[in-house]
């Protein structure tokens, strides 16, 4: 007994110096990557919360009608206009899946370990640009809220949170995640929804959302769900439900059904989302996310400039 509790309690010393390591390295990783690539772009493609009052002044020809204070025009005998300027402080918030199907993998990394180093990477960014970051991390339930704060110690706590966490819940709920996210909030942010998107039912909750908060999702794949390799008969079991299935993967017809299957399953996600004004970032397990990530800030701050 004693060097069973012995040993139990090295093992679990380890996974805690395993676990402290890997915290550092994505620390570092995330960092670097923000100040050589992303701070530029996350800066420039993300307005503030909206537009605050600054002062009154004169109307001059041109000025928009719609801006003119009436009461101050009334007082002086002559029109008075506001001007507002933009408020620049942003406050992010991270929708993080964390269900069983995110801790799939056929690669060195899972669904998982991606979602928590793309929401580090952009925690650090909002924590650089001195924004607020939070986080929401999901199953079927909310598993972890950590309200947003600024700082890096803040951003620090989170890659940790993420890390440890155990979910108690199986299944993958967007509505309900995206349905807190709408409580807890009063003024618009911006939010990135980082899921694999093994679920049903969201559109409607989605679709509030996105009108509300400068939403982008994010969208996380295993190479394995989209097509099989030959290797003779495979048990395929659902993480979430515990379904299963025999499939013969040296029968072309199955793995082309499997594949047919999974390509649908892609279009109309990517259907689902443009159809809500939502942009989407598609991600591989097996593939860099950088050129991906930096497409997408790229794209959204020239669209800026063209409407500036």
């Amino acid at each position: 007994m004693t060097t069973d509790n012995t040993a139990t309690e090295l093992h679990a010393e380890l996974s805690q110096e395993e676990m402290l390591a890997r915290i550092r390295r994505l620390q570092i990783k995330a960092r670097r990557l923000v100040r050589l690539l992303f701070l530029g772009e996350y800066h420039s493609v993300f307005r503030g919360r909206g537009i605050e009052f600054n002062e009154v002044r004169e109307y001059v020809p041109g000025d928009e009608v719609r801006f003119i204070d009436w009461n101050v025009t009334a007082r002086m005998g002559e029109p008075y206009i506001k001007k507002y300027v933009e408020e620049r402080e942003l406050v992010l918030y991270l929708l993080v899946d964390v269900s069983a199907s995110s801790g799939f993998s056929s690669t060195a990394s899972t669904k998982r370990d991606l979602a928590a180093e793309l929401a580090t990477l952009l925690a650090f960014a909002a924590a650089l640009n001195n924004d607020k970051v939070g986080l929401i991390a999901f199953s079927d339930r909310v598993e972890l809220y950590l309200p947003p704060k600024k700082g890096v110690q803040h951003v620090l706590r989170m890659a940790r949170e993420m890390l440890y966490l155990e979910p108690r819940g199986h299944g993958t709920n967007i509505a309900m995640a995206t349905d807190f996210l709408m409580r807890i909030t009063k003024r618009s942010g911006v939010a990135f929804l980082i899921s694999d998107f093994h679920a049903r039912g969201f559109e409607a909750s989605l679709r509030l959302t996105a009108q509300k908060h400068d939403l982008t999702a994010i969208s996380l794949t295993d190479p394995r769900e989209l097509e099989l390799p030959r290797s003779g008969l495979v048990n395929l079991r659902d993480p979430e439900t515990g379904r299963e299935a025999l499939i013969d993967t040296e029968d072309g017809r199955e793995r082309l059904r499997f594949a047919t299957v999974a390509a649908e399953m892609v279009t109309g996600r990517r259907r689902l989302l443009s159809g809500l004004g939502i942009e989407e970032i598609a991600l591989r397990t097996d593939q860099s996310y950088i050129q991906p990530l930096m497409a997408y800030f790229r794209a959204r701050a020239g669209r800026r400039r063209a409407t500036a």
